[in-house]
């Protein structure tokens, strides 16, 4: 899996665009959510993309986690791009200190791809027709608890809602059918469903789409850092998910997830 970083001075927002088999996801995340001390220099408006592994990047940043198993505490990380023995790299400078006081200094050396505009250009948004339906997931530690259960059983994963807060995830085998539902959950306001909403629009019609239950766990290992997530369905097209880092109000940042259907007549 690759990660497309763009770094600018002239925009607060840090995005991120993970490259995996299935549709790219876009990240956005606050500068000040991340960095202090946040300087960039460059001939493209001050703006640098780059491609790095993502296994790489998170050897990295495993090294810069304190924990109860860490022979030091992180106190500081400074993240450098650099060229070396012409490759670039960013250079992770970890500053800590151990159990008995010593000062600790740790550099990773990350090798990454400074993007061309054309092939940055080529780095868009996945194309999706309007959602039917939003609404706020429940917790999503629940809902993990839940499709891990049911990935056991299967390999492709049901969800359903619509506008009266009801949200549904189901499995349907040949030797199993299992059905979990939420009530209660709240559907937020949008133009469109103010719009539904004078055209009488029945508020329990529900719509669905199958995706992959590798893929939906893959989201919610979002878990970690939500408060707030959206679900958006496009029926038998995809499922665009917003994970709100924080209050929505005053978010850190915003993951956004693309999950494309899959197809299936029989199910």
């Amino acid at each position: 899996m690759r990660v497309g970083f763009r770094s600018g001075r002239a925009s607060d927002v840090f995005p991120i665009i993970i490259v995996a088999q299935t549709s790219p996801d876009q990240r956005q995340i606050k500068v000040d959510a991340l960095f202090t001390g946040y300087r960039i220099q460059s001939n493209a408006d001050n703006e640098i993309t780059m491609g790095i592994n993502s296994e790489a990047l998170l050897t990295a940043l495993k090294s810069a986690s304190s924990s109860s198993t860490s022979a030091y505490e992180t106190e500081e990380v400074v993240m450098k791009l650099a060229k070396k023995n012409a490759q670039a790299v960013i250079t992770f400078e970890i500053n800590g200190l151990t159990r008995v006081g010593r000062k600790v200094r740790v550099s990773h050396d990350v090798k990454i791809e400074v993007m061309r505009p054309a092939d940055v250009a080529k780095m868009n948004e996945p194309m999706c027709p309007e959602p039917d339906v939003h609404i706020l997931l429940p917790p999503l530690q629940k809902l993990r608890t839940v499709v891990d259960r049911m990935k056991i059983m299967s390999d492709i994963l049901a969800v359903r809602t619509n506008n009266n807060g009801v949200l549904q995830l189901s499995i349907n085998t040949e030797t199993v059918k299992v059905d979990t539902e939420w009530k209660g959950c709240t559907n937020p306001q949008t133009q469109n469903r103010q719009e539904e909403h004078e055209e009488a629009r029945d508020p329990n019609e529900l719509f669905s789409v199958l995706v992959s239950i590798r893929s939906f766990l893959k989201f919610l290992n979002s878990h970690v850092v939500s408060t707030t997530t959206i679900a958006c369905i496009c029926q038998n097209h995809c499922m665009i998910l917003y994970v709100y880092i924080g209050d929505v109000a005053d978010a850190g940042g915003v993951l956004t997830f693309y999950i494309p259907a899959i197809i299936d007549d029989e199910i």
